[in-house]
């Protein structure tokens, strides 16, 4: 059986952390990618049932949400309080608490659909020409979205803080993060609006079709900024790529995949790091621009890879 070398992983993990988070499908570039260079690597790196590259890339989607925790770890510091405090005093009082039951709600379709749909949906479209229609339309969808869909425009960003009033509106309580500011404005989503948003994820499954940029189409469609849609976005992506990981986990440890521990625990961590520095991007580029650039990627690799594989 073909083993994982420890420069594939590097090379893969890399592209792993930061393809999880742009809005341009890392299911799709860890198909296409093999399938482009070709050689050992299109051996290697196959994502058919029990091989080690699936499992090692098990474990680069737990490195990438274990960087999603550290890097928003003030926010579910807060959003984890917020839930025990609402079962416990059997309430939902305050925007944490709130925003906490929302991304409950939003994460359940997407679990579900996951355990029941993921491994055919692989095994049947983990495909180059499959998987370059997908990353196509991902791509137009994208654009679609910031030519037609858009209900409102960012607001620009003016200040590090905002001030948080009590009900006598001159009396300032405390100053509130920008990041505190963005989870208020999300706890006040509808429960269908949550769960809508969060369903949006189940078309992931289809490789090609970017988690995060899926997710944010469905939250600007909804009315959210493009700062919002991609906050809630990676909320919500958190703790389904990190439970997704840690299910499939024993995967890595059986006998077949013990050559490929070493090589996938160097890709981890550079997928980890990748991941830290992509979201600390993105959460920065949306308060003031857009999907189109992401779009115009994909349509280009799809229709490019499609050509290519199709021929």
């Amino acid at each position: 059986m073909s083993t994982v070398t420890y420069f594939e992983a590097i090379v893969v993990g890399a592209l792993q952390g930061v393809s999880e988070l742009f809005p341009v499908s890392s299911l799709g570039h860890s198909i296409l990618l093999p399938a482009w260079v070709g050689g050992s690597w299109a051996d290697d790196l196959s994502i058919g049932k029990g091989s080690p590259y699936l499992a090692v890339l098990v474990a680069m989607h737990v490195a990438t949400a274990i960087a999603l925790v550290v890097f928003f770890r003030h926010d579910w510091v807060r959003i984890l309080r917020g839930l025990w405090t609402s079962i416990r005093d059997r309430e939902v009082a305050d925007p944490d608490q709130r925003l906490a039951w929302l991304l409950v709600l939003a994460t359940i379709p997407v679990g579900l659909a996951g355990l029941l749909l993921e491994s055919a949906l692989r095994d049947f479209l983990g495909k180059p020409v499959p998987t370059a229609i997908f990353l196509t339309l991902n791509g137009a969808v994208l654009l679609a979205v910031e030519r037609f869909g858009r209900t409102r425009e960012p607001v620009p960003v003016a200040a590090e803080t905002t001030i948080d009033f009590s009900a006598e509106e001159t009396m300032p309580m405390r100053a509130v993060s920008l990041e505190e500011a963005s989870d208020r404005r999300l706890a006040k989503l509808g429960v269908g609006e949550a769960v809508l948003i969060g369903a949006a994820q189940i078309l992931a499954l289809l490789p090609g079709i970017s988690r995060s940029g899926i997710t944010m189409v469905a939250g600007l469609r909804r009315g959210l900024s493009h700062e919002d849609a991609a906050r809630f976005a990676f909320l919500l992506a958190t703790p389904v790529i990190l439970a997704a990981g840690v299910l499939k986990m024993p995967s890595l440890f059986t006998a077949e995949n013990r050559a490929s521990l070493g090589p996938a625990l160097a890709g981890s961590i550079v997928a980890g790091v990748a991941a830290y520095i992509a979201v600390r991007f993105l959460t920065s580029y949306f308060e003031t621009r857009t999907l189109n650039p992401f779009a115009i990627y994909c349509v280009i690799a799809g229709i490019g890879s499609l050509i290519y594989f199709a021929v």
